[in-house]
């Protein structure tokens, strides 16, 4: 489905920050601890979410943990499209 959050992130996050060249990311790559995504990459890809998303991801629910794979961005999305 082309409007999975997982596919979206997934697509968003390789398109701003795998370098070319790179192995193709997956739903459970690590980003953060991989090294692929940055803390500033990260707020970056926080905004995108908020966005896209009209959500609002509280500060300490952020974490490098709950970003650092497409499956638990995307359950962190969720959470907050429910709220």
């Amino acid at each position: 489905m082309a409007d999975d959050p997982k596919d979206i992130i997934l697509k968003y996050v390789t398109a701003e920050y795998l370098e070319e060249g790179a192995d193709p990311l997956t739903h459970d790559t690590p980003l953060i601890s991989g090294g692929i995504v940055d803390s500033f990459s990260m707020v970056s890809l926080k905004r995108f979410l908020e966005n896209k998303y009209k959500i609002s991801i509280p500060e300490d629910q952020a974490t490098p943990e709950a970003f650092d794979t497409v499956n638990k961005i995307a359950d962190l999305v969720r959470r907050f499209t429910k709220a």
